[in-house]
């Protein structure tokens, strides 16, 4: 028996006409008649479904007429032209594989976005996740294509970490200590480890090790975050894209930047079209157009100081007043690409009191070489910066902000033993998925969220 995917049938429908196929899949729909009946049914290759038609000619007419929406069936029949256009299957056999109750929880009806996020076991079923899931699978593959065909490594970055890169605090600790032990009791050297470890908030400290053996490297994977935050764009688990370029500077580093997020976005759109374009009907915000304009942008360059005084001199009442040394607020975002540039816009050369120990340090002394990628309607979605080559500086700036020398010897060894200007960035995934899909959600861009009281499944 060779079972067809619903995907290769609808590609190949004209010349599919009048062939028998058989295809295995779930019932999303059922509309019955007194004479016939008609199947809505998908198997998960495509977004499109593929309907079953059967009339009461059929000996197993009664059978067929009690299968209800969410049951398993294989379904055997001749491809026939359909009576709106497209393909469609007459029934003459269909098999039951896999039953399903009447308290089925998606019904053929409209369910909220917030009642799928409860069932997440059973919401990648629906069309809207489909699309959604699809299109999280096809940016995979763009990203790991993207670096593959330019000469990065890929490295696998520890889960368990004994630092935080970014100082932030935030983490989830891993221990095997009784969890009735004292909070106040900071001895860990008794633990499974000999220190204190956490989830890693990042592998970036850990890439640059590679990078200075490969030159080109990139992580890809997840990483987690203990803060405790119920905002659209906030989980405790999510993945991460992080290159580290030996032999690069911020410059370069904005060059790459740009390359990458262009290819990417044009991959998805030519390897997912058809989910954009239901993406695009569902979100009603002008995704493809969005998309489209963005991989034919000319990226802006402007620096932290000259964004600044731009916002002031733009005559708008802001919520939050911008200010020389301070952090863009999102609504300062919002004006620098959708109004100001009408484009996306690089933001480098940071205030150094706001960024990482480990961004580079300007000559000024008051700035690093830190960058942002703002883009329109979103905000920020990748931040990078030149890495601090000198040894000297990088102790100095890690002992202003009593970060250990001694725990991070490593680290510093790196600017010791042949160190060289290198550079990074970072993307969050479903950053980059609420981007592409206009779902702007990050707990309905990943499979199962991890949130503030929210561990299910």
């Amino acid at each position: 028996m060779n079972v067809c995917d619903v995907k290769d049938i609808l590609r190949q429908a004209d010349a599919l006409i009048g062939s028998r196929a058989t295809v295995q899949g779930w019932i999303r729909n059922h509309r019955k008649q007194r004479s016939f009946g008609f199947i809505d049914f998908f198997d998960g290759t495509a977004l499109a479904s593929l309907q079953i038609v059967y009339t009461e000619e059929n000996k197993d007419f009664a059978f067929i007429q009690t299968l209800r929406p969410g049951c398993a069936i294989q379904a055997t029949g001749t491809l026939v032209a359909g009576n709106h256009g497209g393909i469609e299957m007459n029934a003459e056999d269909v098999v039951l594989i896999g039953d399903c109750p009447e308290d089925y929880p998606l019904q053929p009806k409209k369910h909220s976005i917030e009642f799928l996020r409860e069932i997440a076991y059973l919401r990648p079923r629906t069309r809207l996740f489909q699309a959604v899931f699809r299109v999280r699978s096809v940016a995979a593959q763009a990203i790991h294509e993207y670096f593959q065909s330019r000469g990065y490594v890929y490295v696998h970055t520890p889960l368990i970490s004994a630092n935080d890169a970014e100082g932030a605090g935030n983490t989830f600790t891993v221990t095997t200590f009784d969890l009735a032990r004292s909070k106040a009791e900071k001895d860990y050297s008794g633990d499974f480890f000999g220190k204190q470890t956490s989830l890693a908030v990042t592998g970036q400290l850990e890439g640059e090790t590679f990078a200075m053996a490969f030159k080109r490297i990139y992580t890809f994977g997840p990483t987690f975050r203990a803060e405790n935050s119920n905002t659209k764009t906030h989980a405790a688990e999510f993945w991460m894209i992080e290159p580290e370029i030996a032999f690069c500077d911020l410059n370069g580093l904005m060059d790459i930047e740009e390359d990458f997020l262009k290819s990417v976005v044009s991959y998805v759109m030519e390897h997912a079209p058809e989910e954009l374009k239901f993406l695009d009907g569902f979100t009603k915000s002008g995704l493809i157009e969005k998309l489209t304009a963005l991989v034919n942008s000319h990226v802006v360059r402007l620096s932290h100081h000259d964004a600044i005084k731009a916002l002031i001199e733009s005559g708008v009442d802001f919520e939050f007043k911008p200010a020389y040394g301070e952090d863009l607020a999102k609504e300062h975002e919002k004006y620098l690409t959708d109004v100001l540039c009408k484009s996306p816009v690089f933001i480098y050369d940071w205030p150094k009191d706001i960024k990482a120990f480990y961004m580079k340090q300007n000559p000024d002394g008051k700035t690093a070489a830190a960058v942002d990628l703002l883009v329109p309607t979103a905000g920020e979605l990748m931040g990078g910066s030149q890495r601090e080559e000198s040894y000297d500086k990088l102790l100095t700036r890690m002992r202003e902000l009593h970060i250990s020398d001694e725990d991070m010897y490593w680290y510093l060894n790196l600017r010791k033993y042949g160190g060289c200007p290198h550079a990074g960035f970072g993307m969050g995934f479903e950053r980059l998925i609420i981007y592409l899909t206009g779902v702007d959600n990050i707990r309905d861009v990943i499979p199962y969220p991890r949130c503030p009281g929210n561990c299910e499944f």
